[in-house]
């Protein structure tokens, strides 16, 4: 503004002026400084309020299961002029891990094995427990090994990679009508519901095992890429490594 005022001044052109070398900063907007901080804000308190609002949503929902089925005189609600949230959430704490010690002795086993013996007796009920069962087995066994290691395999197409759970073994009936060989079932998720895919049984010599826990690969997929984890970059390199191999296997 000064060099214009300057050059009105003179009565010359500006065209005609020369300029040191210089750079020209331009300040942003009121209205742009506004809008990076009204950003910056919800980036702030969105996912501390989406978290709040799980956490809340959960002890909500295992509060109203369980403090029906409580005495009375466990509820500190009676003795309190305020509501206590959370007394349902710990009493079924305490009341499944009491559950769990009792199962491990000798009595709980015998009371567990009873139980299910009445339930396989029941046509519907039968089929329907021991395939829950199975999942929670599955899911929650800490000896288990099914989803707890992520790989990479050449789908959909030879030189695509995308990235898949690594289940169980297959059983011995399915062995026997697969292909000779060591196979593995694996969980291909979809983007960006990973609870949706294609579960389907590989050699396991065309899975690549990655050092990525299961975490980050859902974290990967369900948000298509944007949030990488750390061990992202060696997981192009881990695929072209696979690549040469299979390509020398090819010509071999």
């Amino acid at each position: 503004m000064r060099r214009l005022l300057l050059a009105r001044f003179h009565g010359q052109n500006m065209n005609q002026i020369e300029f040191p070398n210089s750079e020209i900063v331009s300040r942003p907007s009121f209205g742009a400084r506004v809008r990076a901080w009204f950003f910056t804000g919800l980036i702030i308190t969105g996912p501390l309020t989406v978290t709040i609002w799980l956490v809340w949503w959960f002890v909500d929902t295992v509060d109203h299961w369980v403090k029906p089925l409580m005495p009375p005189f466990l509820s500190p609600d009676p003795y309190l002029p305020f509501h206590v949230p959370g007394v349902g959430v710990l009493v079924a704490f305490l009341g499944l891990t009491l559950l769990g010690f009792l199962a491990a002795n000798f009595a709980g086993r015998a009371l567990i094995r009873i139980g299910e013996a009445m339930l396989d007796r029941m046509p519907v009920v039968r089929g329907l427990y021991k395939s829950v069962k199975q999942i929670f087995e599955t899911i929650f066994s800490q000896s288990g090994t099914s989803f707890r290691k992520v790989g990479l395999v050449q789908f959909p197409a030879p030189g695509m990679w995308t990235i898949v759970f690594i289940s169980a073994p297959p059983s011995a009936t399915l062995t026997t009508a697969l292909p000779q060989g060591e196979h593995v079932s694996v969980f291909l998720p979809c983007t960006p519901n990973p609870t949706t895919g294609f579960y389907f049984f590989l050699p396991v010599s065309d899975v690549i095992e990655i050092p990525m826990t299961p975490d980050d690969a859902a974290k990967l997929i369900m948000s298509a890429g944007l949030i990488q984890p750390e061990t992202q970059a060696a997981m192009g390199a881990l695929a072209e490594q696979a690549k040469v191999k299979q390509e020398l296997e090819k010509a071999g």
